[in-house]
């Protein structure tokens, strides 16, 4: 358990990919700080879990990713409460599909506050706590949107961009200091979310379950094959190892091939 005595803050982090990130760190030993939203029950079910793999703590935060006074709060609370602020990552994010014309003004607002600008907040938070204690991991969950586009999704992609750029800005800013920056670009993930989408799709479009898998979703993946949290939550306890510590403002995909072509 490499991890023990270090404290992780992972965001958007009640379920999917976050909580896979929150279950790895928790199993090398990490107190941990989870956060996002979802059943309260559940959402407490989550935190006690992590604490029984850990042997160490676990938090839960409802800070609002739109708050830039809440997402400094979050940070100077783990280190009150855990310890530290050792390890970020970046996962928060949400979705919206339309043409540019179409397309809300507030939900453009809200993708890019909640997967952009909240992890610069979130960095500038982290960041000091890090240089006091000579070391830190901050990760933040890209996408193969970070990296090539598809249509009717402006401002995720441009958010997603965004987020590779922070990565190699703060990753030169800190590199003398013993922290890391990288971000981590999954193509589709197979997740609860994903899932509830497919009978829609089925519908809508006169689909085989199978079809929109592998028709739809899967159509630009050249694996055929959706990518797990667990192995996304992989790569970024990999990244925490002294081993990886020369890896820093790196964008690394793992999207079946996606952005191979």
């Amino acid at each position: 358990m490499f991890l023990k005595g270090k404290t992780a803050i992972v965001t958007g982090s009640t379920s999917g990919i976050g909580l896979a990130y929150a279950r790895a760190f928790a199993a090398e030993g990490a107190n941990v700080m989870i956060n996002g939203f979802g059943d309260a029950a559940a959402i407490e079910d989550a935190r006690a879990a992590l604490e029984h793999a850990s042997g160490a703590m676990a938090l839960y935060d409802p800070a609002d990713m739109t708050r830039p006074d809440q997402i400094a709060a979050m940070v100077d609370r783990a280190a009150r409460e855990l310890g530290g602020a050792d390890i970020v990552v970046n996962n928060a994010g949400i979705q919206h599909v339309s043409p540019i014309e179409d397309f809300p003004d507030d939900r453009f607002e809200a993708i890019v506050q909640i997967v952009l600008t909240s992890a610069w907040y979130m960095m500038k938070a982290a960041v000091p706590h890090m240089k006091r204690a000579g070391w830190g991991r901050i990760i933040s969950t890209g996408s193969a949107h970070s990296l090539v586009a598809s249509p009717n999704k402006s401002a995720y992609v441009m958010a997603k961009h965004g987020i590779a750029g922070l990565t190699k800005t703060i990753a030169l800013e800190t590199a003398t200091h013993g922290i890391t920056v990288n971000c981590i670009s999954p193509g589709y993930v197979w997740t609860q979310l994903v899932e509830n989408q497919i009978p829609d799709t089925m519908a809508s479009r006169g689909m085989t379950r199978e079809q929109v898998m592998n028709d739809v979703l899967l159509a630009a993946q050249p694996t055929k094959e959706f990518v797990t949290p667990e192995q996304v939550a992989a790569l970024a306890v990999f990244l925490c190892r002294d081993e990886a510590k020369s890896i820093t403002g790196a964008n690394l995909s793992v999207d079946g091939g996606w952005t191979a072509a």
